[in-house]
């Protein structure tokens, strides 16, 4: 039941503006907990992608790389949001001392769900939850690919969104 798209970006400003229509597909769903993972060679765009998914949801703040942090909490309107960045990690059994797992299917006293975007996801096999989107970003030229699957039922739903929501020139 796998879903893809694949969407050429010319260059920063439209990976940042795909991810701003993913954080509005996102902000329109159920605020239930999701899951995206982003992967892709170093720098393909996945913390800049995420940086304008952020800015989408409403964060106005700096959006750091965790990539020696590991994760980077944010609150926005709908959702808890944890950026993980799991380059660095050499054991996926170090995600057991996060706590994230915890923290996802729950809801906050202001009905937040959990919004877990998580780059290099493959160094914490079978340690994440199943994604509900996957994206692969691919250096093209002097842009990007980003090609989009959904291995979930919530995540075909999403996908259709955001193909429907692709403005002319995508």
């Amino acid at each position: 039941m796998a879903e893809s798209l694949s969407v050429r970006l010319a260059d920063p400003a439209a990976t940042a503006q795909f991810g701003a229509l993913l954080a509005r597909v996102l902000a329109a769903a159920a605020p239930d907990s999701r899951v995206l993972n982003f992967e892709g060679e170093l720098g393909a765009g996945k913390t800049a992608m995420i940086r304008g998914l952020l800015a989408g949801l409403g964060h106005k703040g700096r959006v750091p790389s965790p990539t020696y942090t590991l994760v980077e909490p944010y609150l926005v309107e709908t959702y808890r949001v944890y950026h993980v960045d799991l380059y660095r990690l050499r054991d996926p059994a170090e995600l057991d001392h996060l706590g994230l797992v915890d923290e996802l299917g729950t809801r906050d006293e202001l009905g937040r769900g959990s919004l877990l975007l998580t780059e290099w996801p493959d160094r914490g096999a079978g340690r994440l939850p199943p994604p509900d989107v996957a994206c692969h970003l691919v250096i093209d030229g002097a842009g990007r690919r980003a090609i989009l699957t959904a291995p979930s039922r919530e995540g075909v739903r999403l996908l259709v969104k955001v193909a429907e929501g692709l403005p002319a020139g995508f």
